[in-house]
């Protein structure tokens, strides 16, 4: 995370430790696109995470957590409060 944070990337996971390492640690970056869904291949995600990204994309350069399933995306701007 610290390797993503500093180049500025986002980190894109199905893995859920991400977000709670964000979480635990109040981070402000780097940002975490996290797909939680059953279907993980690329033909199913590229409309959604290509949907979620256009949508979300002004989040995402200043900061936070999306997390995108099947049929919704939400994001959270970091760092993440408790």
């Amino acid at each position: 995370m610290d390797w993503a944070r500093k180049r500025r990337y986002a980190i894109f996971t199905h893995d859920l430790d991400f977000g709670a390492l964000l979480a635990f640690t109040n981070a402000e970056g780097p940002s975490v696109i996290q797909v939680r869904a059953q279907n993980i291949v690329p033909e199913r995600l590229e409309a959604l995470v290509t949907a979620a990204f256009r949508q979300h994309q002004a989040l995402i350069e200043m900061g936070s957590l999306l997390v995108i399933n099947e049929n919704t995306s939400r994001v959270r701007v970091l760092p993440l409060k408790r």
